[in-house]
């Protein structure tokens, strides 16, 4: 498998630890006050491309659904809302995260819907041909070997199953990119500073942003790993953006 500039980003420099367990460790530490930081930090604006990114899936109707990297559920329970399939299954490195989204599906009433799972992206815990559709969201930038995780996904689709991944891309237009990197490298740590008493978090996410292989380098990987009619599609000025492809 290929390695790729991103594979080596990791949030503490000084750790001797893997990427996966550094994540893992660091979502555990933000994890209480993260859906809060994500509403405050994008405006809001994360609910509307979750709900973009899901809407790539209505017209399949998927009814096993796997959510990589699931965090606190966010795109699980949004998922069910939009798209009413039988069953959701959610896999995270971090318990705490996990835990954070256990409590919002239970107040949802949906735990006889939605299964949260601890489970790693390069070694899925699924036979062969599972799933009707699987989504990753912000979540592909943390895979400690990226080319391994997206083979994983494409083995326990089902034929003509679809992925959906909704990643930070980096804007193109001087003027948004100018203000982006002020955001990301100055304004966003500092506040998640504040709020989770852990910089360092969100100082990793602007740097694993710059190294991710975005666009059209993205998708020469889906090609490369065996996924077909594979798209991008930019959101909000090229902030986001929206990969699919095939098995």
């Amino acid at each position: 498998m290929a390695k790729f500039e991103h594979d080596n980003i990791v949030p503490y420099k000084e750790s001797e630890l893997s990427k996966k367990t550094q994540v893992a460790n660091m979502f555990d530490s933000i994890a209480h006050r993260y859906d809060f930081l994500n509403r405050f930090l994008s405006v809001g604006i994360d609910v509307g491309w979750r709900k973009k990114a899901i809407a790539y899936l209505k017209a399949d109707k998927p009814q096993k659904i796997l959510d990589v990297a699931t965090g606190t559920a966010d795109v699980a329970i949004l998922m069910e809302k939009i798209l009413h399939p039988h069953s959701i299954v959610g896999i995270d490195i971090s318990d705490g995260m996990l835990d954070v989204g256990r409590k919002k599906i239970e107040a949802s009433g949906l735990n006889n819907t939605i299964q949260l799972l601890n489970g790693d992206s390069a070694a899925l815990q699924f036979n062969d041909n599972t799933f009707d559709a699987v989504t990753v969201s912000f979540g592909v930038r943390n895979f400690e070997f990226l080319e391994k995780g997206l083979t994983e996904i494409l083995r326990v689709l089902k034929p003509n199953g679809k992925l959906v991944v909704l990643e930070f891309s980096k804007p193109k237009n001087i003027f948004v990119k100018t203000f982006y990197n002020l955001y990301m490298k100055v304004i966003s740590p500092n506040i998640g500073r504040i709020f989770s008493k852990n910089k360092t978090a969100y100082a990793y996410l602007d740097k694993s942003i710059q190294k991710f292989p975005e666009g059209k380098n993205f998708i020469a990987i889906l090609e490369s790993v065996g996924f077909k009619n594979n798209i991008s599609k930019p959101l909000s000025l090229g902030i986001c953006s929206i990969y699919c492809g095939t098995k």
